[in-house]
C-alpha cells in the first residue's frame, strides 16, 4: 500500500511540472506552440483564441520597444510632440549598444525618423533619444511605461527599460504583449514604418545607412502587417506579429522559441490557425448612416445616425449569423446636436457574446424655431 501511495504522490507531483510546460492549449487539433508561451487573439476585440502559459511571467527582450513606440505616438496625439519636430540626439542615446539605427550624437533627427528606426531595425539609441525628449530622461519614461501598462490592463509587466536590454526585474506575458500591440496597432501612421522591408537613410551629415526589417515576416508572410521581435540570451527568440486576411485580424505572440525560425514558423502556424478556423463578418460598417434617430425639440423629427466604428463579429469558420440578435437603443437626444455626438448605441448579442457599438449624429439638427413649430402642429392637423 506504502509503495502505491509513493507512487501516486510522485504521478501528481510529475503532472504538477508537466503540466505548465505543456500549457493550456485551448484549440482542439492544433499542437502546442514550440516556444515557452504563446497565445493568438483576435484583434478587433481582443478575444484569447488560442493561449500556452499566456499569463505566465517571462523576459520579452525588444517586444518592449512596442510600448516605447506606443507612448511616442500617443504623445503626438495629444500634442505634446510632433512627426516633424527635431530631436537632439544626446551622448547616452548615441552609446546605446545592440541593434542601432546609427545616430549621431549632437545632431538632430525628426520624430518620424527615430520612430522608423524603432519599428524597423529595432534602435536602441532611437529608443533612448524619443525616451529623453517626451519625459526629460530614459528613467522618467519607464514610469510612464509602467503606468500606460496598467492603463492597458498588462497586470503580469513591468518595465525596466525602454529598449528591452537585459536588465534585471523587467518581464512580461504573452497575452500583455499581445494587449500592447493591439494598441499600438490602432494608429494608423504606425503602418507606414511597419511593412517596410529595406531602406536606405541619410543622416543629417549625409552618411548612409541601410535599415533591414528585424521582422522577416513582413516580407515572407503575406498576411503580416507589423510587429516586433525580440531577442536576448534569457529571453531566447520571441516574436508579436499582427496580419490580416478580408475583415479578419489577429494578433500572435511566441515568446522563448528556442531559434529565429522556430519563431517564425510557429507565429505562422498559430496564424494560419486562426484564419483557418475563424471569421470576421463586420454587421455595421463604420460612418454608414444607416440608423434613424429621434430628436426632440429640432427643427426635424429625425436625423441619420452611424456606427463610431465597425461593429464585427467574430465567429468559428462554417458558423452563420442566423441567431445573432441586433438591438439598438438611442438616448434622450435633444436638440441642437452636432455632427459627430454620441446619441446612442447598437449591440450585437451572438453565440453568448456580446458586441456594442457607439452610434454618432451623421448630421446637425438645430433647435426648432416658431416657425417650425407651427409647420409641425399644420403637418399633424393636414
Amino acid at each position: 500500500m506504502k509503495k502505491i501511495l509513493l507512487f501516486l504522490v510522485a504521478f501528481i507531483a510529475l503532472i504538477g511540472i508537466v503540466a505548465p510546460a505543456l500549457g493550456t492549449a485551448k484549440a482542439e487539433g492544433f499542437s502546442p506552440v514550440k516556444a515557452k508561451s504563446a497565445c493568438l487573439i483576435d484583434k478587433r476585440t481582443g478575444e484569447l483564441l488560442y493561449g500556452q502559459r499566456e499569463d505566465d511571467e517571462f523576459p520579452i527582450a525588444s517586444m518592449v520597444k512596442i510600448m516605447t513606440a506606443l507612448i511616442t505616438f500617443e504623445e503626438i496625439e495629444k500634442g505634446n510632440l510632433s512627426f516633424d519636430e527635431k530631436i537632439t540626439v544626446s551622448d547616452t542615446a548615441a552609446g546605446m549598444g545592440g541593434s542601432q539605427m546609427f545616430l549621431d550624437r549632437g545632431f538632430e533627427y525628426p520624430v518620424t525618423d527615430l520612430l522608423k528606426g524603432v519599428i524597423v531595425v529595432s534602435a536602441n539609441d532611437a529608443c533612448v533619444a524619443l525616451a529623453e525628449r517626451i519625459a526629460g530622461a530614459e528613467e522618467t519614461f519607464v514610469a510612464k511605461m509602467n503606468e500606460r501598462a496598467k492603463e492597458l490592463g498588462m497586470t503580469h509587466t513591468v518595465f525596466v527599460n525602454a529598449t528591452g536590454l537585459p536588465k534585471e526585474g523587467g518581464h512580461s506575458t504573452a497575452r500583455d504583449v499581445a494587449a500592447m500591440l493591439r494598441e499600438l496597432t490602432k494608429h494608423g501612421r504606425y503602418y507606414d514604418y511597419s511593412k517596410i522591408w529595406l531602406e536606405d537613410y541619410t543622416h543629417p551629415d549625409g552618411r548612409v545607412t541601410t535599415l533591414t526589417n528585424t521582422n522577416k515576416f513582413v516580407r515572407f508572410y503575406e498576411e503580416c502587417d507589423g510587429g516586433k521581435t525580440g531577442f536576448t540570451s534569457e529571453a531566447k527568440f520571441c516574436l508579436a506579429a499582427s496580419a490580416h486576411r478580408g475583415d479578419t485580424a489577429l494578433i500572435s505572440v511566441v515568446i522563448g522559441a528556442e531559434d529565429g525560425k522556430t519563431r517564425f514558423a510557429e507565429s505562422k502556424r498559430l496564424l494560419s490557425y486562426g484564419f483557418a478556423s475563424y471569421k470576421t463578418e463586420v454587421m455595421v460598417k463604420k460612418g454608414d448612416p444607416v440608423f434613424r434617430c429621434p430628436i426632440k425639440g429640432g427643427c426635424v423629427e429625425e436625423i441619420s445616425a452611424a456606427a463610431s466604428e465597425d461593429l464585427s463579429v467574430l465567429r468559428k469558420a462554417g458558423a452563420t449569423a442566423e441567431d445573432a440578435e441586433v438591438k439598438t437603443v438611442f438616448y434622450d437626444v435633444k436638440a441642437p446636436v452636432k455632427k459627430g455626438d454620441t446619441v446612442g448605441e447598437c449591440t450585437v448579442t451572438e453565440g453568448g457574446k456580446t458586441y456594442t457599438v457607439k452610434l454618432i449624429a451623421a448630421e446637425d439638427a438645430k433647435r426648432a424655431g416658431i416657425g417650425d413649430s407651427f409647420r409641425k402642429i399644420s403637418k399633424r392637423w393636414n
